[in-house]
């Protein structure tokens, strides 16, 4: 009995169920049917595409920039006649038959494969009529995002290069990824920001013009140019070579794609003397009366231990510190070095900078590497070598970093490469400002370096250097490089270098040029101070700098004087008698006489005698005294 009742209970259900679904079903028509009657609206979707921020110059001259690429594939099982499609898109895709063929006969029955990637409008818009008009149905286009970089290898490593994934891989391009690259939250796009540099694309390229030209003289592997504003840190001009073509960044050597501003670590040589006497100085171990004498040879024997010998080019005599910058002394500089604790004298080092990154906004910048006095590579000649600018490395970005010191009256300034930053509406997102670090000299021991600099322009191993109307401070080097094979120094590979602040009166500009690996000529006071010369001059006319009344010649202090006439050599020998050094540097660029200047401050004598007929590659003997 109580089977049958729940059988009859279960029918029931089932067909109010089935009902219940019935009248669901009508109800779900019905609704459709007038929905079907009533008008669609119009909906327009709105496709956004957000873009990855431009990079530009200070003055918004584009350098790097969003463009459309387009990967052209095709199904190579579904072509038909090879030798008909292949004669078809060869030329409008910029390859040659033979290459299509041996891409289809490569993939030959596949299902997919690419022809060409990363074509630009031009040619997207080619093949594309070209599939069109012949039905090649089975050719297909994936647009993907790109970059064109409009001056090709102008700045190259300071801008970067962005790869196939939108994706930074070096310079500003990977170090502010974030900042430019746009972004998708909540299905809202963003474009990335724009990023403004501190470079100045005109000046920038008037520099490289310089740097080209210097490698074709020289001959020398590498070459380094920076130039600073000396009081706000921004980098004026950023210069590695070789260069890079950024739009062919994929097919370039290590080497050209090789960063040697920020990645290379390398012996500054004599330039490094500017901050060896600016420390002991600082430090009161010295004055600017004290005398050295130098006989060709620095020596010095610790109890117990051999003598340590660093050879000096000339045997200078008695030499003040100004001197033994001037003329670059390294037996004058190994004396002063005695005067300090080797850990006093590397703390001082390290509070320059040297040794740690400067923290500018770019990846892989070295940090290089400065002794510790524990370390056991540690000797009794590191002191007097490291005064000298050799068992140190510093990087380019260091060595301009730590003279920010001496042009802003003993306190360095951060280096930046960035000016600001705005949004894609041009609003201000980021603004550079000044970030000064901690005093590390006395205002009145980076005067009197830069004094001393502007004394090494005038009548030092600097005069190449030297500017006819604006002051001028300078320091030059030569340094033998590592052996990496033989170890110890090279016998041929050599770094000259040279660095240039002006004017000396008020510092505006740090100029550093390197030069590594030259053939020939290798002194840095013959190759790099030239230069200097060259692309100071480029800057002070780039940037309107006022010119002119900043002559100057040392006695008994500074005075300003007015500008002599400029020295000419015709077709006899002029009378040099009562001419200074400053009025006779421009004689040493000419390549038919042979200039040889003794001592310093007026010309007292000279041979040949005024009058006699000027020959070719003649030798004349200036000798000056105070």
């Amino acid at each position: 009995m109580a089977g049958d009742n729940d059988s009859f209970f279960k029918t029931i259900r089932c067909r109010i169920l089935l009902g219940l679904a019935v009248l669901a079903v009508i109800g779900i028509l019905v609704q459709f049917g007038r929905l079907a009657f009533i008008p669609v609206k119009n909906i327009n979707y709105t496709k956004i595409e957000a873009e990855r921020g431009a990079i530009v110059d200070r003055n918004g001259a584009p350098l790097a920039v969003q463009t459309v690429f387009y990967d052209i594939g095709y199904t190579p099982s579904k072509v038909k006649n090879p030798d008909e499609f292949a004669g078809r898109m060869a030329p409008v895709l910029g390859l040659s038959k033979e290459a299509v063929l041996s891409n289809l006969s490569e993939h030959d029955g596949k299902k997919f494969a690419y022809l060409r990637k990363k074509v630009d409008q031009s040619v997207y818009q080619d093949v594309k009529t070209v599939t069109d008009e012949f039905g090649y149905n089975y050719v297909t286009f994936d647009k993907v995002p790109g970059r064109i970089y409009p001056n090709h290898s102008l700045a190259s490593h300071l801008i970067g290069y962005m790869g196939n994934e939108g994706k930074g891989m070096s310079g500003i391009e990977y170090s502010q990824q974030e900042i430019l690259a746009s972004t998708e939250k909540d299905g809202i796009f963003e474009s990335g920001k724009n990023v403004y540099l501190t470079i100045d694309a005109d000046l920038q390229y008037r520099l490289e013009q310089i740097a080209f030209e210097t490698v074709k003289e020289t001959q020398c592997q590498s070459m380094m140019m920076i130039a600073a504003n000396a009081t706000t840190g921004e980098i004026l001009s950023y210069i590695s070579l070789p260069e890079v073509d950024l739009n062919e960044y994929g097919s370039a050597s290590r080497e050209q794609q090789f960063d040697h501003l920020r990645m290379e670590a390398y012996e500054p040589g004599s330039v490094f003397k500017i901050f060896t006497v600016s420390i002991l100085y600082d430090e009161g171990r010295i004055t600017q009366t004290d005398s050295f004498l130098c006989d060709g040879m620095y020596e010095y024997r610790k109890p117990g231990s051999e003598a340590i010998r660093i050879k000096c080019l000339e045997k200078h005599g008695w030499l003040t510190p100004r001197d033994a910058i001037s003329y670059s002394c390294n037996d004058a500089i190994g004396q002063i070095s005695d005067r300090i604790s080797e850990d006093d004298f590397i703390a001082r080092i390290r509070g320059l900078g040297f040794g740690q990154k400067t923290g500018i906004e770019l990846s892989g910048e070295s940090a290089a590497l400065v002794k510790d006095t524990s370390s056991p590579s540690w000797s009794g000649r590191s002191k007097p070598t490291i005064a000298i600018g050799q068992e140190i490395t510093v990087s380019a970005l260091q060595m301009v970093q730590a003279a920010t010191a001496i042009a802003n009256g003993g306190v360095p300034v951060k280096l930046s490469v960035i000016n600001r930053v705005t949004n894609k509406d041009g609003t201000l997102y980021y603004e550079h400002k000044p970030e000064y670090k901690e005093r590390v000299f006395k205002s009145e021991t980076a005067s009197y370096v830069l004094s001393c600099m502007e004394t090494t322009s005038l009548r030092g191993n600097g005069t190449r250097a030297n500017i006819s109307d604006i002051s001028i401070g300078t320091k030059t080097g030569t340094a033998e490089m590592a052996d990496k094979e033989k170890g110890g120094y090279s016998d041929t590979d050599f770094i000259s270098s040279c660095i240039g602040i002006f004017p000396t009166e008020e510092p505006e500009i740090i100029l550093y040029v390197v030069i590594e690996k030259a053939k020939g000529e290798v002194y840095g006071g013959r190759i790099a101070a030239p230069v200097i010369q060259k692309a100071a001059n480029t800057i002070i006319d780039h940037l309107g700098m006022s010119r002119g009344g900043a002559a100057s010649l040392e006695h008994n202090g500074m005075i300003s004087v007015p500008r002599s006439a400029r020295v000419e050599v015709g077709e006899t020998v002029p009378d040099f008698t009562g001419l200074n050094k400053r009025e006779l540097s421009p004689l040493l660029d000419k390549k038919n006489l042979n200039i040889n200047i003794h001592g310093s401050g007026w010309v007292t004598s000279q041979n040949p005698e005024p009058g006699t007929p000027v020959t070719e590659n003649m030798t004349i003997e200036l000798y000056l005294e105070q």
